[in-house]
C-alpha cells in the first residue's frame, strides 16, 4: 500500500528584517499539522523559505555597503535559526534567489505569456515601497496619503509593466471559494475575501522597470524588465518541490494540503495565487488556514511601542516547549491572540509546572516508592480521542490542547479521590489493597502515555520524555522536573512577603 502524502507550506517572509512572533505564528502552526499528519501515517513534506528579492532588499543592503546577495547569504540564517530553536519540523527550506527557482519562475512567466495571461500595459497610481505594492485612489485618500503600516507617503508612480490577468479568473476563483473547493479557514476570512473581490478582481502588475527596480528575476526576453514580489514570491510553494523539472517530485505531492498564511496576505493567496495556478492548469491548495496577530495587553505589538516581544526574550529562559505551548493554546489558532508575562508566566507555572509536570512526577514516584519502578501493563486510556480528533481537522490546535488538559486535570482529580498513599497504607491488612493500587498506578501511566501522543504535535519534546518515562513498563530511577518553577517576570508566591505587603 503506498503511503499518503501531505504538502503543508508557510509564507515566506522577507530577510531584511529580523523573524518576529508571526513568523513563529506560521512555522508552529504549520509544524503542528506535519506532525500530526505523521502521526496518521502519512508523508509529509513541510516548506518554510525566505523572499530575498526586492527594492528594500537591495535598500538594506546598500546601507550595509554589501551586495543584495551577500546580504541576503547572511540575513536567511535568521529564520534557519528560529525554525532550528523552536523545533520545527521542516523538510523543505527555499530562498528566491536559488538557481533552481530563479529558472522555475521564468518558466512560469513564459507559461502564462503563451496562455495569453501577461500583456504591457502603463500605469499610474499611489505606490508604497515597504508593502511593495500599489494602492487604489481611494486607499490612499482614505488613509491621507500615508501607508497605515509604514507610516509613510504614498509615491505617485507612472510606468510601464507588465500585466497579469487575474480578472479572466474572477468567476472560477469565487466558486472554488463558496464550494470550499478552496477551503478558507476560518469562515470569517472567506465571507471577508469574498466581500472585497465582489466586483471581481484586478489585473495586477507583475513587473517593474529595471531602472525602478534591479534585484529580482529578469523577465525572460526583456532586459528591460524585473519580475515583480507577487509573482516570484508565490511561485515558491511549487518550485521547491521541484516544479516544472522533476514531475513525479511535485506531482506527488501538490496540491498542498494546508498553506499557512497571517490574516494580512489572504488576498494575495486567496486571489493571485489561484489565478497563477488556474493560468498554469494546476489544481488548487485544499485549504489557505489564516491566522490572526499577536497583541500585547490589547494592544499592537510595536517596537516604536516597547511591548514587542520575541522569540528570544523567552525561548532562553523558559524553552521553545513552552514557548510552543503558551501560543499554540493560549492564541486562538483562528483569531486575534494576546501576550502579557502574567499570562505566560501563569501558563507556565500554572498548566505546565503544576497541572502536567507534577502530575507526571507524583505519578513516576508512585510507581518507584509502591512497586519498586514496575508499571506492569499500563492499560490503554479510556478517554475519548472524538473531540480532540475533531478539533484538530477542524484546524483549531487551541481546542484540541484544551481537550489534552481536560484529560490532565481529570487525571489529577481522579489521583486526589482514590488516594493512592493511603491505598498503599492499607496493604498489609487489606488482601485486595496491592492490586488495586496496581490498578490505580496502571490506569494513571496509560492515561500519561495517551497524553503524551496527543501532546506530540504540539511539545514534541515534552511528549517523549513522558513517553519514556513509562511506556518501557519500568519508570526510570532518575526524575528530572518538566518544568521547574520561574518567576522572572511576575512575583514569586512562594517569597517571604516584605513588611509593607503584610500591612
Amino acid at each position: 500500500m503506498t503511503k499518503k502524502h501531505a504538502y503543508i507550506t508557510t509564507a515566506i517572509p522577507y530577510v531584511n528584517g529580523l523573524p518576529h512572533i508571526g513568523h513563529a505564528m506560521d512555522y508552529m502552526l504549520a509544524d503542528v499539522w506535519a506532525r500530526y499528519s505523521r502521526q496518521n501515517g502519512r508523508e509529509v513534506r513541510f516548506q518554510a523559505g525566505v523572499d530575498e528579492h526586492g527594492n528594500k532588499i537591495a535598500a538594506k543592503a546598500a546601507s550595509q555597503n554589501q551586495t543584495p546577495q551577500e546580504y541576503v547569504d547572511q540575513t536567511h540564517v535568521n529564520f534557519k535559526k528560529m525554525i532550528a530553536e523552536l523545533n520545527i519540523s521542516v523538510t523543505d527550506f527555499i530562498r528566491t534567489t536559488d538557481a533552481h527557482h530563479v529558472a522555475a519562475v521564468q518558466y512560469i512567466w513564459q507559461k502564462l505569456v503563451e496562455a495569453g495571461y501577461i500583456y504591457k500595459g502603463s500605469y499610474e497610481g499611489w505606490y508604497c515601497q515597504g508593502c511593495e505594492a500599489f494602492v487604489t485612489d481611494k486607499e490612499a485618500a482614505d488613509n491621507n496619503g500615508v501607508c497605515p503600516d509604514h507610516q509613510t507617503p504614498y509615491q505617485r508612480l507612472s510606468e510601464e509593466n507588465y500585466y497579469f490577468k487575474t480578472s479572466a479568473f474572477s468567476d472560477n476563483i469565487r466558486q472554488a471559494i463558496e464550494s470550499n473547493k478552496m477551503r478558507i479557514v476560518p469562515e470569517f476570512r472567506k465571507k471577508e475575501f469574498l466581500e472585497l473581490m465582489k466586483d471581481g478582481l484586478k489585473d495586477v502588475s507583475v513587473s517593474r522597470p529595471r531602472k525602478n527596480l534591479s534585484w529580482g528575476v529578469p523577465v525572460p526576453g526583456d532586459d528591460n524588465q524585473v519580475m515583480y514580489v507577487w509573482l516570484d514570491a508565490l511561485s515558491n510553494y511549487i518550485t521547491v518541490i521541484g516544479y516544472p523539472d522533476r514531475p513525479e517530485e511535485w506531482q506527488s505531492f501538490w496540491p498542498a494540503d494546508v498553506q499557512v498564511i497571517g490574516k494580512d496576505i489572504l488576498r494575495f493567496h486567496a486571489g493571485i495565487w489561484p489565478a497563477m495556478l488556474m493560468a498554469l492548469d494546476l489544481p488548487l491548495p485544499k485549504v489557505l488556514l489564516v491566522h490572526g496577530f499577536i497583541n500585547s495587553g490589547g494592544m499592537k505589538m510595536a517596537k516604536s511601542l516597547g511591548n514587542g516581544v520575541g522569540p528570544a526574550d523567552i525561548i532562553p529562559d523558559y524553552g521553545a516547549e513552552a514557548f510552543r505551548y503558551y501560543f499554540l493554546r493560549h492564541v486562538p489558532t483562528q483569531d486575534d491572540g494576546d501576550f502579557t508575562w502574567e499570562k505566560f508566566e501563569a501558563a507556565y507555572n500554572g498548566e505546565l509546572g503544576n497541572d502536567l509536570g507534577n502530575l507526571v512526577q507524583r505519578v513516576a514516584k508512585m510507581v518507584q516508592s509502591y512497586q519498586a519502578g514496575v508499571i506492569g501493563d499500563a492499560p490503554q486510556s479510556e478517554h475519548d480521542m472524538g473531540p480532540y480528533r475533531q478539533a484538530m481537522e477542524s484546524y483549531m490546535f487551541d481546542q484540541a490542547m484544551d481537550e489534552i488538559w481536560l484529560i490532565v486535570r481529570s487525571l489529577n482529580q481522579y489521583i486526589e479521590r482514590v488516594q493512592p498513599w493511603q491505598v498503599a497504607k492499607n496493604r498489609d491488612k487489606d488482601p485486595e489493597a496491592e492490586s488495586h493500587l496496581s490498578e490505580i498506578l496502571a490506569h494513571a501511566c496509560g492515561t500519561l502515555l495517551q497524553v503524551s501522543d496527543m501532546l506530540r504535535p504540539f511539545m514534541p519534546q515534552t511528549a517523549e520524555k513522558i513517553h519514556d518515562m513509562f511506556a518501557s513498563g519500568v519508570v526510570p530511577s532518575e526524575l528530572t522536573p518538566l518544568f521547574p518553577r520561574k518567576y522572572i517576570h511576575t512575583p514569586d508566591p512562594r517569597a517571604p512577603k516584605t513588611e509593607s505587603q503584610v500591612k
